[in-house]
């Protein structure tokens, strides 16, 4: 009965102690903190530094061996040792650490023939294995600079800050007038994207960009009696998706962006011929205000009867 007592006041102890006493570094980690004390100290406050006080990881576990680097007294590269930051080690080498424990990770499944590993990318190059991650994030990403929205009222990580420092031309569009809202923190890159890799065109989420886009503008999904050919096979035939100077997205202004396609049908093909223009009687009276949505609305498909659906007029 004594025995049982004495059992059962050792469990309840185990179960009292605060984490930190369960949690102590491990035996190497206290080896490296003799020269690299910051990154040891910031280890131990992120997730990887959690489960690794947990289940037995240290600093070796994606360093590689440090038996040589120790002996040898440190210096970067010395010994076979992995530095992250770098550059002369290969971009795969480093991957191949993070994946020895993320491999099964269904969002890596494709990392192989993603464009971002083909482009010698390493996971150290966008996120901060030592940092925490910020408000409302369970990763810590990269920042190099600093957001371009011109007011910010949120303090969650924006994913787009670690984008951009590499996509510069995606940069300058999204501070274009009509732009998805993406530098106010409503949307991320990776609702369209998939930055670990996938099969289809710039990595996107789904096999075609209207089955993508779709997914948040499901009025034009249709399907439609009458449907609009270049609606249906890609949506960036007429919109820039990351941001444009014009209206909704388009990549250009009404009726310009319309004639690239129905150039001499039914309507002229330009308002100024012989028939309209500033300086005859009658003036076109398209050259102001004026653009084929005023009357073709439902340019998306329609569902109408007859003519008016046919040409997309309700």
């Amino acid at each position: 009965m004594a025995i049982r007592t004495c059992v059962v006041a050792l469990l309840l102890l185990a179960v009292a102690a605060p984490v930190s006493a369960q949690r102590k570094p491990a035996p190497e980690a206290e080896v490296c903190k003799n020269c690299h004390a910051d990154y040891v100290q910031s280890y131990f406050e992120t997730k990887h530094g959690q489960v690794g006080n947990v289940k037995g990881p240290d600093c070796q576990t994606c360093h590689g061996n440090a038996d040589a680097h120790v002996a040898a007294g440190g210096g970067k590269g010395v010994g076979g040792i992995i530095g992250f930051n770098n550059k002369a080690i290969p971009a795969d080498r480093k991957a191949g650490q993070c994946l020895s424990c993320h491999a099964s990770n269904r969002h890596l499944a494709f990392w192989d023939a993603g464009q971002h590993r083909k482009q010698d990318v390493a996971c150290s190059d966008c996120h901060l294995l030592h940092g925490t991650p910020g408000p409302g994030s369970t990763i810590a990403l990269k920042k190099p600079n600093p957001t371009v929205a011109p007011y910010v009222r949120t303090e969650r990580q924006l994913e787009y800050e670690t984008c951009v420092s590499c996509h510069r031309q995606i940069r300058s569009q999204l501070t274009k007038p009509s732009h998805h809202p993406i530098i106010e923190g409503k949307l991320t890159c990776s609702n369209c994207h998939n930055p670990h890799g996938a099969l289809s065109k710039a990595m996107l989420n789904y096999e075609t960009i209207p089955q993508l886009c779709t997914t948040c503008h499901q009025e034009k999904r249709g399907p439609f009696v009458w449907g609009h050919p270049p609606v249906e096979e890609n949506c960036v035939t007429c919109h820039n998706p990351h941001g444009s100077n014009h209206n909704r997205l388009l990549a250009e202004k009404a009726p310009n962006v319309c004639q690239d396609c129905h150039d001499a049908s039914r309507h002229p093909g330009t308002i100024y011929d012989s028939s309209g223009g500033w300086n005859n009687a009658t003036p076109n009276t398209r050259l102001i205000a004026r653009g084929c949505i005023n009357c073709h609305y439902f340019v998306h498909g329609s569902n109408a009867p007859a003519m008016r659906g046919k040409f997309f007029l309700r």
